[in-house]
């Protein structure tokens, strides 16, 4: 009987607001970074049959070109949809301590707010994508995510 090989996939997609405006600052080598927070709420009925509302915060991590767009054109506020993977880091605090943090590592990020008086240029897209993540992703992994 042959092995099986589960496939290694980590993917989401989320939508959300920023909590707050995207922090952009880049690494020792001059790579772009991007780090923002969206707030996704889910609506659902409770025992009662009443309506409730819950919110998700989560972690957003962009590089490169895609880094750049949201530091251009997000703000606290913005409505986007991202797609990308889980990835978790280490750190340690002031006090010592270590800290790990659970964020998306966004692949594309649709900005879904038009700002005001701004009118659709066909040149510009409103998805950004990291062209660099799809390097990263054996073929037979790429092929999942098609």
């Amino acid at each position: 009987m042959a092995e099986f090989k589960m496939p290694e996939l980590n993917s989401v997609i989320i939508a959300g607001n920023l909590t707050k405006d995207p922090i952009f600052r880049q690494t020792t080598n001059g790579t772009p970074v991007v780090n923002f927070s969206i707030a996704s709420n889910r609506r659902f009925r409770d025992k009662n049959e009443d309506w409730k509302e819950d919110v998700c915060y989560v972690g957003i991590v962009a590089w490169n070109r895609l880094a750049e767009s949201c530091r251009d054109k997000l703000k606290k506020g913005n409505a986007v949809l991202v797609d990308g993977e889980l990835q978790s880091r280490t750190f340690k605090t002031e006090d010592g301590s270590n800290r790990t943090i659970v964020e998306i590592k966004a692949r594309r990020i649709q900005f879904l707010n038009k700002r005001a008086g701004e009118t659709h240029d066909k040149d510009e897209p409103s998805t950004f994508t990291d062209e660099s993540f799809d390097s990263l992703l054996s073929p037979e992994d790429s092929d999942l995510i098609k």
